[in-house]
């Protein structure tokens, strides 16, 4: 993927060292367009990749223009072709991707094709991070036991990544126990400059996890795609992109010495969504910039799907290439880095004004305005100042349910209820808090705030404060370099007495993997109907994401973490109340116990160093012993076990064939689900335990599994028919057929309430189409593919939303559902829809982007929606009834 063959740009290439020759790249300044000069910085990216890959076939030389004139085309849909340099993915997305590639490999076969053509053309690294639970927390070995019980649960799951990584060239497993898939990421896998086959380019990359955002921060432009879009570009196919409007968000100022990043990230989210950056680039310009790390810059971008951006891109500047350094980056890596982006205008000097490009809009924050907050009780946009936390939290308590509401009666506010946890006698009432997790890669990336938990535990235990010991504290590195730097910094002891020692490396409690919590708690909260707290230092608080007994969850720095931990609720106001008291009986407030920015960044300057990045990352790839002495097959075929519960070759291609069939329309579907705003990919398809009561449940239990061997539904995306069960699964799915929150529906020929893959069944076996009626922002959350799968499984042919999620609707368009979209100003109430109509889609032979199309009921009302089919190339992966099937054909073709 270095540049095309016949490329109409080769009078631009040129060595980048005089002295070699052979190392050569497309010298952008040499095009001799001022139009260059004001593009910003993340489409100059862009641009970059389609001169290189011009073949006037995949790309075209208008495609080159068409970006040259971003400035122009604004007001205008313009599709253009972007190749990442590479693709990055984890476990849970890499897993069915694999499965998918595995039987893409046996359809080929089956068409008569050569199933060697399904392989990676562009580097693709697959890191385990999202298998491991906190199982075992508040023990010294509770990492090595948690380690082991990821294995023997994932031993096959592992097993099949292990023979994808011999079966197919250039894809690298990272092992389990390494870290999170965005921190190695940036600490390790991320190139910024590419220099391959003779040329240097542009790092960029899409990944299957709407956070691969993070790497904006460094300066390599990526943003999340649904499982199916990436398995596309690994098989050399290009991204489909609208030319995406860019804001220019300007950072002046200089944030409070009491100030983390988290707060400033949480700050910006409640910002740009109201600023409204849905399918936009987000650049970030201005003098602010260069007060920020790139730890810093790296957890602003990581946040970048919450505020609802495509991507949030901090251009390379002096700070990147000292980070470099720090991570243990060559000097001759350094030096053709900083040479080549120099050479290509995309090298950054922040302070410097007349480098600032165009952009679509500006708006600006002032760093110095912001103040320590959180996020919550239910979504990550939802900001409150921790001075408000207190009265925000007992105002969302007898709100009516909804993102700040729980409906509690005023009667019950104060309910409290006692309960024996070894030995003891504690009490529990709404507000407690029963998780504090410093997890995610949102924050354990960033040195600043994880020292900054380390010197506020320090101070705490040398002031006599604790943590009870029923709350289920945990600590998950994003790489074994913090744990590292932890204990060389002295701090990991007083962490470790607080009860935030080491559980594992991993996404844990962040994606729901946050275990079990003991039973006393759980039912002292069943007992009181509690709204317990969970507090986690993640980027995700969707309800029932956490964990099913935490109804309110907030997003908070890990210092913030271990300080609502130690108090025990998020009931408190610190500026007023103390957060515990010391031995003397004298009132501690949590300012007496805060680390300043200066301590923290005196202590980052002497423990945090290269050596520590070296050492971790120079045998990343053969740290696992466990992994090491996994056997796996090497056929380039795959040998599916029908016994298996894991791993199963997908039906998605049954019946292919080479012939192409004409769309067709919806006639009399059945809406299988009536749904509200917010819709989440946890709600469509969940990513953590199975219910004991579910039909994934029932299904294992009927293979021979005992419920403590089901694992997560996350575990076990390799497998379609555990998936397919827990398509809307999610215990807080609420449905309006219901009226409340249930993983059911109603299956409306009979009137009986069923688990929504039962009803969708009974549907099937009917031979009835179905659909889903939904609100705004449909599918946000995690790039889930299985969110797209698992509704096509069920029968559902087409959604129809007021808005949807980017990536989601992209999930859609791979695996053949339609998105259908409200024209403006309508809803499914304003249009007197109840669900319990059938639908007739009408879908015309001719199609074209994003067209207006009827929808008939039987009531014999008619409305219109618009076919979110955005480009041309879309509606050709639907023509074909999905990307793969497109990409099988295509590559079974002579």
């Amino acid at each position: 993927m270095s540049a095309s063959v016949n490329n109409p740009f080769q009078r631009i290439v040129e060595p980048l060292d005089p002295t070699d020759p052979k190392k050569r790249f497309y010298n952008l300044s040499k095009l001799g367009d001022p139009r260059y000069d004001r593009l910003p910085f993340s489409i100059r990216v862009l641009l970059e990749s389609a001169v290189r890959n011009c073949d006037e076939f995949l790309v075209k030389r208008s495609d080159v223009e068409s970006i040259l004139n971003w400035k122009q085309t604004q007001t205008q849909t313009v599709e253009v072709p972007f190749r990442p340099a590479r693709v990055i993915l984890q476990d849970f997305t890499g897993v069915p991707a694999v499965v998918d590639f595995a039987a893409m490999r046996d359809a080929v076969t089956k068409l008569g094709g050569d199933p060697e053509k399904i392989n990676p053309v562009c580097p693709a690294d697959l890191v385990i991070d999202h298998s491991i639970q906190v199982d075992f927390n508040r023990k010294s070995d509770s990492l090595q036991k948690n380690q082991d019980l990821e294995f023997d649960r994932n031993r096959e799951r592992f097993q099949f990544l292990k023979w994808g990584s011999k079966a197919f060239r250039n894809m690298r497993i990272i092992p389990p126990g390494s870290g999170i898939v965005h921190q190695v990421n940036l600490e390790y896998l991320a190139r910024v400059v590419f220099n391959y086959e003779g040329y240097f380019y542009p790092d960029s990359l899409v990944g299957t996890d709407s956070h691969t955002t993070m790497i904006d921060g460094l300066g390599v432009l990526g943003w999340g795609v649904g499982g199916i879009e990436a398995e596309a570009v690994m098989l050399g196919q290009p991204i489909s992109m609208v030319l995406p409007e860019v804001v220019g968000y300007k950072l002046s100022g200089t944030p409070d010495k009491f100030i983390t990043s988290t707060d400033i990230v949480l700050t910006v989210t409640k910002h740009l969504r109201q600023v409204g950056v849905v399918g936009k680039f987000v650049e970030f310009f201005g003098p602010g910039v260069a007060q920020l790390s790139i730890a810093d810059r790296a957890t602003i971008a990581n946040m970048c799907p919450e505020y609802g951006a495509t991507a949030a891109f901090f251009p390379v500047d002096d700070v990147s290439i000292q980070y470099l350094r720090q991570t243990g980056r060559d000097a001759e890596q350094l030096a053709y880095i900083t040479k080549y982006l120099k050479a290509v205008a995309m090298f950054r000097d922040y302070d410097d004004v007349s480098q600032d490009p165009d952009y679509t809009r500006v708006v600006e924050l002032d760093l110095s305005a912001v103040v320590p907050c959180c996020s919550g009780p239910k979504r990550p946009q939802d900001r409150i100042s921790v001075s408000d936390m207190k009265t925000d939290f007992e105002s969302c308590l007898g709100a009516k349910q909804g993102f700040k509401g729980f409906q509690v009666a005023p009667e019950h506010h104060g309910t409290a209820v006692p309960f024996q946890f070894d030995g003891k006698e504690y009490t529990l009432s709404h507000g407690s808090v029963v998780i504090a997790a410093i997890t995610s890669c949102t924050n354990t990336s960033n040195p600043s705030v994880m020292l900054g938990a380390g010197l506020l535990a320090k101070k705490a235990i040398e002031r006599g404060l604790s943590v009870k010991p029923y709350i289920k504290t945990s600590l998950s590195p994003g790489s074994g370099v913090v744990t590292t730097y932890l204990k060389e910094s002295g701090v990991m002891d007083y962490l470790f007495q607080l009860g935030f020692e080491v559980v594992g490396y991993g996404c844990m409690t962040c994606i729901g993997n946050s275990g079990p919590l003991p039973e006393p708690v759980v039912s002292a909260i069943t007992q009181g109907d509690l709204v317990a707290a969970g507090v986690l230092s993640g980027n995700r608080n969707f309800e029932g994401r956490v964990h099913p007994n935490t109804r309110a969850n907030y997003l908070a720095s890990p210092p913030l973490v271990i300080a609502y931990a130690i108090a025990g609720t998020v009931r408190i106001d610190f500026e007023k109340e103390p957060i515990g008291v010391d031995s003397e009986g004298k009132d501690i407030f949590l300012r007496d116990i805060w680390p300043t920015r200066e301590e923290i960044q005196a202590v980052e300057r002497t423990f945090v160093i290269p050596s520590m990045f070296k050492e971790v990352y120079e045998k990343i790839e053969k740290v696992n012993e466990r992994w090491n002495s996994l056997v796996a097959p090497s056929d380039k075929l795959y040998t599916w076990d029908p016994k298996s519960t894991y791993i199963k070759s997908p039906p998605f291609f049954d019946g292919l064939t080479m012939e192409l069939k004409p769309p067709k329309s919806i006639h009399d579907a059945y809406v299988l689900l009536n749904l509200g705003d917010s819709v989440t990919t946890d709600h469509i398809s969940p990513a953590g335990n199975i219910a004991r009561n579910s039909s994934a449940a029932r299904y294992l239990t009927n293979r021979g599994l005992s419920p403590r061997d089901y694992n997560s539904y996350g575990s076990r995306r390799g497998n379609d028919d555990v998936m397919a069960r827990g398509t809307f699964a999610n215990i807080r799915l609420f449905n309006k057929f219901l009226n409340k929150q249930a993983p059911q529906t109603l299956h409306l020929p009979t009137g009986e309430t069923l688990d929504v893959f039962d009803a969708a069944e009974r549907y099937r076996q009917s031979g009835v189409p179905l659909l889903v009626l939904a609100g705004k922002e449909y599918g946000s959350g995690s790039s889930r593919d299985w969110a797209a799968k698992g509704p096509f499984l069920l029968g559902i042919k087409a959604v129809v939303a007021e808005s949807y999620e980017r990536i989601h609707r992209s999930n859609l368009v791979g695996m053949g559902v339609i998105p259908l979209e409200y024209l403006d100003g309508d809803t499914a109430d304003g249009l007197g829809l109840t669900g319990r109509e059938r639908y007739t889609v009408v879908v015309p032979e001719q199609l074209t982007p994003r067209m207006i199309v009827d929808v008939k009921l039987d009531t014999g009302k008619t409305f219109q929606v618009r076919m979110r089919f955005d480009t041309d190339v879309e509606l050709t992966y639907f023509r074909h009834g999905g990307i793969l099937n497109y990409m099988i054909r295509k590559m079974s073709e002579n």
